[in-house]
């Protein structure tokens, strides 16, 4: 796997902090070259470890032992402190606002192989392989309902669920979507960001019998 090197200014110490989290975003720009001079640019105050381009490019900005300023306000699994626990990968894409996409094979495949090679590196449990949505549902949409979790999972990748039938009230879906890692603080953003990862044919805020049924396979799958 080829990386372009593209350091970027913008990163610090993890503080002793071990990685735990492979976080994926889309860039939300209107080109990759627009969203990698940003990403390097001091001024701008963020950064991601890795860009990929839609054609499978990948770019190496920040190193995987410091922390790069991808997550901002986040949490997940009750901790905060998501940039310095995680690796960020910024997956070229113009976002809902520019014009939100199919993100090309090409791409998909070089995220994969990208993917496969930090999770060598680093102990990152499955269900730890999540979305900028998922760690700030209020905030964020991406990478989006247009990610291939699934295929990714399929790959080895994070998790997909099968199913499991539950009957939940409002309140118990939430505190196990708790239980599984999401914020719930705001629920209806809580359940959009749900629907993006793992039912993304169709984004709910108010859950329904086949969320509670993916809930209950996800946590029976980390259980």
């Amino acid at each position: 796997m080829d990386l372009i090197d593209a350091p970027s200014p913008n990163h610090d110490s993890r503080d002793g902090q071990q990685v735990d989290i492979l976080l994926l975003h889309y860039t939300g720009m209107k080109t990759g070259e627009e969203a990698i001079q940003r990403l390097r640019d001091p001024a701008a105050k963020v950064s991601a470890h890795y860009v990929v381009e839609e054609d499978g490019r990948i770019f190496h900005l920040v190193a995987e032992e410091r922390r790069a300023w991808h997550a901002g306000v986040s949490a997940w699994r009750g901790h905060t402190n998501t940039n310095a626990r995680s690796i960020g990968i910024e997956v070229v894409n113009p976002g809902h606002e520019w014009g939100y996409r199919l993100f090309p094979p090409a791409q998909m495949q070089a995220v994969l192989a990208l993917s496969r090679a930090i999770l060598s590196r680093h102990r990152i449990p499955p269900r730890n392989v999540i979305g900028h949505s998922d760690v700030a549902p209020a905030r964020k949409e991406d990478p989006g309902e247009l990610f291939d979790w699934r295929g990714m999972a399929a790959a080895g990748v994070g998790l997909w669920p099968v199913p499991r039938a539950a009957t939940w009230e409002r309140s118990e879906f939430f505190a196990r979507l708790a239980e599984y890692g999401y914020g719930v603080e705001d629920e209806a953003a809580a359940a959009r960001a749900f629907c993006r990862h793992f039912r993304p044919g169709e984004l709910a805020t108010v859950p329904d019998a086949e969320m509670a049924a993916l809930l209950n396979g996800l946590l029976a799958m980390v259980s």
